[in-house]
């Protein structure tokens, strides 16, 4: 069993999380609905359980490496004792989105709407985290010249490791049984969705597009993604809200226009039912705001 400890450092221009390591023994700190304001990543190393995120469960066991959003509601369950280690990190710390060219994480680790928020950790990619986890600890425990230089070397080669990781199984997440359409169906529903979500927001669009009638296509999105289509679609229009929140300065009432929503105010509903949170406190938290400062 790992010995629990914790190491935090705050930015000391807010007084808020900028980057966290942390051992845990058990899921008393994941065992309620978080909804934080940076990403995560969490290595259960050990035990078994159940994770709702989103709208969604699903099964896990031991070495299993989870990546979560800002504002990405999670939650795990289960008998049995979970252990592992857990790294947080704000985007004022690190950004995915900034930095999508150096790590490749986004659209793999973080806002996959169409795969599990987690992969499992092979051998070899096992040692390469505990090296990386073992370093991050013990820079945090005697911080010296350049530490967040450092921690961002190591934060980087994490992500990389993980990214290249999920990339290697997830073609096999979405193969349907060999002999039938299905698999054509849903790579040209994922086509549908990235080239018209700012436009076309209702499932019967997609199911008129794709030539299916929408009672076979909605059994084949729950089938295969294990959500329905409106979710599908309703989380790649916020993936998008968020990333103008966070990238740009545009006001509100634009991006809601780009996304096809005429009135500011519906849009801002919208997003607070599906990401938990108003509009303009993500961009305060975690949007350009705090990235101008």
């Amino acid at each position: 069993m790992l010995s629990q400890s914790a190491f935090t450092l705050v930015n000391p221009l807010n007084g808020n999380l900028a980057f966290k390591y942390l051992e845990f023994e058990d899921n008393s700190f994941f065992d309620h609905i978080q909804r934080n304001n940076y990403f995560s990543l969490i290595w259960v190393t050990g035990g078994k359980g159940r994770l709702k995120a989103d709208f969604t469960e699903y099964d896990f066991a031991a070495n299993s490496l989870f990546a979560f959003s800002p504002y990405q509601p999670y939650m795990f369950s289960g008998n049995v004792p979970i252990h592992g280690t857990a790294i947080h990190f704000h985007p004022e710390f690190f950004c995915i989105y900034k930095h999508h060219k150096e790590v490749s994480c986004n659209g793999v680790l973080y806002n996959n709407i169409y795969q599990p928020p987690f992969v499992a950790v092979d051998e070899t990619s096992a040692v390469t985290f505990k090296m990386l986890c073992e370093q991050i600890k013990t820079e945090m425990q005697n911080p010296d010249l350049a530490q967040y230089e450092l921690l961002v070397s190591y934060l980087k080669i994490f992500l990389i490791t993980a990214a290249r990781l999920k990339t290697q199984q997830q073609p096999d997440a979405a193969i349907a049984v060999k002999g039938n359409k299905e698999p054509f169906i849903l790579q040209k529903l994922k086509d549908a969705i990235e080239e018209n979500f700012k436009s076309k927001h209702s499932p019967a669009d997609y199911a008129e597009m794709l030539y299916i009638s929408p009672k076979a296509l909605a059994k084949i999105t729950r089938s295969h993604f294990n959500k329905t289509l409106s979710s599908l679609i309703n989380e790649r229009i916020i993936i998008e809200a968020k990333r103008e929140l966070y990238l740009s300065d545009k006001t509100i009432k634009e991006i809601a226009y780009e996304l096809g929503y005429e009135d500011e105010y519906y849009f801002s509903r919208f997003f607070k039912v599906n990401a938990d949170v108003s509009p303009q406190l993500y961009r305060e938290t975690v949007g350009f705001a705090r990235a101008k400062a």
